[in-house]
C-alpha cells in the first residue's frame, strides 16, 4: 500500500523525474520523466512518515540523520523541484496545523522581552574557525559577494563586494566608521587600509572578536580599527559616527527589533552622515521563520522584506538615498560555498560528524534555493539623515569602485587566517 507521502508526492510532483526507494525496497517514479534524474532513499518507513507529517522540519532533520539517501543527484535538487512543483493545495491538515502553532509560537516569543542575542550569535558564528576556512575565501567574507563582472572568482567577487560598499559609503580619510556586525574584520580592515578612516566594529562573537583584533594588530592597524564586544543597542548616543557599514547583521535583528535598530542608527548617526545597509531581503513579509532554519543554523533570525523595512527607516527620521537589488549574487555564492564545503567533506566529518556536514549541506543547499527558487535578493540601502550627503547621481559609486581599485594594488596581500 503506497504511504501518505507517496500520495502526497503523486500530487506534488507535476514536473521532473523523481525516483523514490523505500526501506522495503519499492520503487515509485513521480513527475513527467522531464530534466535531471533524481533518486532518493528511506532507510526506515517512520521516516516516511514523519516526513509526511510535517515536512518543513523533518526533511531536514531525516536527511542529517541519514535516514534520507539522495542516490542520484544532490539534496539542492531535492528541495528545488519539490518547491518548483509545490501549490498551496498540496499542503495536508497536519502541515496547515502545524503552521498554524508554529506561528502562535513564534507571535508569542516576539513579545517577550528576553535579549538572547548573544546567545543566538554564539549558535552559529562560535564554532570552529576551521569550519570556516573549509569554505571562504581568505578573507573570510560571510556573506554575499558581488560577481561583477559575471564569471569572476569567489576571491575577487567578495572583494568586488566590498569595493561596491566602499564607494557606496563615500568614506573620506580621518571620518569615523562604525561597522555593526563586524565578523571576522575584513570590511573594517579594509576601509582602513584603502579608505583611511577610523573603524570600531562592534560584534557578539566571541571567536569573531578574537580572530578580528589578531589581524588588525598582524597588519598594524590597532590603532585605526577597534573591534568591541557589544550589542548595537548599548551603543551611547554622545558618540556619533560619519559613516555607518553593516553587512550580512540585519537578518539577525529580529521583525520586532527592526525600530529599535533604525532608531539607534538614527541617534549614532552624524546629521552629513552615510550609512550602507546590506541584507537579504524577501518578496513579500513572512509568516513565521523555517522552523529547521530557527532550530539547527540562524535561532532569532528574519529575513525581512522591504516593505517592512521601509517604514521603520522612516519612522526613525531616516532617508533613503539609494537601493540597489542584487537578485542572484547569493544564489552564485551559496553554490561556490557548497561546492568547496563538500569537496573537503573529509575535514569536515573529522571537525565534528557526519550528522553536522549534512546538516550544514542541507543549509547552504537550501539557502541557495531560497534565492533561485524563492525570489529572495541582497539589497543595499543607502541611508542618510541629509538629502545633500550624497550626490543625486549614482556616477560617483563607479568612480569611486575604480580609484578603490588603484588603492588595492599597494595594498599588502592578505594572508589566509590562521587556525
Amino acid at each position: 500500500m503506497a504511504s501518505s507521502l507517496r500520495i502526497l508526492l503523486g500530487r506534488i510532483i507535476r514536473q521532473g523525474n523523481l525516483k523514490v526507494v523505500g526501506a522495503d525496497g519499492h520503487i515509485q517514479h513521480f513527475g513527467d520523466g522531464s530534466g535531471k534524474p533524481l533518486t532518493i532513499r528511506f532507510t526506515d518507513q517512520k521516516a516516511e512518515d514523519e516526513l509526511y507529517r510535517d515536512p518543513q522540519l523533518k526533511l531536514g532533520e531525516i536527511y542529517m540523520d541519514g535516514r534520507l539517501l539522495v542516490d542520484e543527484g544532490e539534496i539542492y535538487d531535492l528541495l528545488a523541484l519539490v518547491k518548483s512543483n509545490t501549490l498551496a493545495e498540496d499542503l495536508s491538515f497536519g502541515m496547515v496545523w502545524r503552521g498554524v502553532a508554529r506561528l502562535a509560537w513564534q507571535r508569542l516569543s516576539a513579545v517577550i522581552p528576553v535579549n538572547r542575542n548573544k546567545r543566538n550569535i554564539a549558535h552559529h558564528y562560535d564554532l570552529s574557525a576551521r569550519l570556516y576556512d573549509l569554505f571562504l575565501d581568505p578573507d573570510w567574507q560571510y556573506s554575499c559577494a558581488y560577481f561583477n563582472p559575471p564569471g569572476i572568482s569567489l576571491e575577487e567577487a567578495q572583494l568586488a563586494k566590498k569595493r561596491h560598499i566602499a564607494a557606496k559609503l563615500m568614506a573620506e580619510p580621518g571620518q569615523t566608521t562604525l561597522e555593526i556586525g563586524s565578523g571576522w574584520g575584513g570590511m573594517a580592515l579594509y576601509l582602513a587600509e584603502c579608505c583611511n578612516v577610523e573603524v570600531t566594529g562592534i560584534t557578539l562573537s566571541e571567536e569573531q572578536l578574537k580572530i578580528s583584533r589578531q589581524r588588525a594588530a598582524k597588519r598594524g592597524l590597532a590603532k585605526n580599527v577597534r573591534f568591541e564586544l557589544e550589542d548595537y543597542y548599548n551603543l551611547p548616543p554622545s558618540k556619533r559616527y560619519d559613516r555607518i557599514v553593516s553587512v550580512g547583521m540585519f537578518e539577525h535583528v529580529g521583525r520586532r527589533n527592526f525600530q529599535r535598530y533604525f532608531d539607534k542608527v538614527n541617534d549614532v548617526l552624524a546629521d552629513d552622515g552615510v550609512m550602507v545597509l546590506h541584507s537579504i531581503g524577501q518578496p513579500y513579509p513572512a509568516f513565521m521563520n523555517n522552523p529547521w532554519i530557527e532550530k539547527y543554523i540562524f535561532p532569532g533570525g528574519y529575513i525581512p522584506s522591504l516593505a517592512e523595512v521601509l517604514p521603520r527607516v522612516e519612522k526613525a527620521g531616516l532617508l533613503v538615498a539609494d537601493i540597489e537589488i542584487l537578485p542572484m549574487h547569493y544564489a552564485y555564492t551559496l553554490r561556490q560555498w557548497r561546492e568547496r564545503f563538500m569537496a573537503r567533506k573529509q575535514e569536515a566529518i573529522a571537525l565534528y560528524d557526519e550528522r553536522f556536514v549534512r546538516m550544514w549541506e542541507f543549509y547552504l543547499a537550501g539557502s541557495e534555493m531560497a534565492f533561485t527558487h524563492e525570489s529572495f535578493f541582497i539589497f543595499q540601502m543607502q541611508i542618510v539623515k541629509s538629502r545633500t550627503a550624497v550626490p543625486d547621481n549614482r556616477d560617483y559609486i563607479y568612480e569611486r569602485e575604480r580609484k578603490l581599485k588603484e588603492i588595492e594594488q599597494q595594498r599588502s596581500p592578505l594572508d589566509r587566517i590562521a587556525v
